[in-house]
């Protein structure tokens, strides 16, 4: 169990160090360009009274709960989830689910708001329809996916945090320690 368990974290260690980011353009960054960009504009959205706004489906909405909180309680910027049950079961039903951000972001998103969009897979149809309202509301937007470096969701972003792997506990926890990378840093991580 030992060995298994020292070749799991290995193996993280290099899926995070393997991380590529890019521009709206496809054009590479390094990865602490990224990260840099993601700090200034969540102080950005912050200052100028606007928000953060994070989704993702299923472990990723895990992730987008637990980043809202600790952007907002640790690091006193604005910051929320849209993934709050009743909104996602009536605007599912009525909708239908590729709907259920992009009409909440048609509710309350405005322009400097910074859009946190997370799917591993970079397919979710309604992670890429929010991104699209996002566009439209003239907000910023970052996204962290996984699996196949042509994914979608990929090529949406301000910025966008791509993570190599095919599991999905490589590709989510990645993401995580990616937001608080940036998160404890800027609070002061030594």
């Amino acid at each position: 169990m030992r060995d298994k368990l020292d070749r799991y974290f290995g193996t993280l260690a290099e899926v995070l160090r393997r991380t590529e980011v890019t521009d709206r353009m496809a054009k590479n960054l390094p990865l602490e360009e990224g990260c840099e960009w993601l700090r200034a504009a969540a102080h950005d959205a912050h200052d100028a009274g606007n928000k953060i706004i994070f989704v993702g489906n299923g472990g990723s909405s895990g992730i987008a709960s637990h980043l809202a909180i600790d952007f907002s309680k640790n690091g006193g910027l604005r910051a929320l989830a849209f993934n709050d049950a009743a909104a996602l079961t009536c605007l599912g039903n009525d909708l239908g689910y590729e709907s259920v951000f992009a009409k909440q972001l048609d509710f309350h998103a405005r322009p400097g708001d910074l859009l946190v969009a997370i799917s591993s897979s970079g397919r979710s149809p309604n992670i890429l329809e929010a991104v699209k309202v996002a566009h439209g509301r003239d907000c910023k937007i970052a996204t962290f996916s996984g699996f196949t470096a042509q994914n979608e969701l990929r090529r949406t972003g301000d910025v966008n945090f791509y993570i190599g792997a095919q599991e999905y506990g490589f590709v989510e926890v990645a993401h995580l320690a990616l937001c608080h990378a940036v998160l404890d840093i800027d609070m002061g991580w030594a």
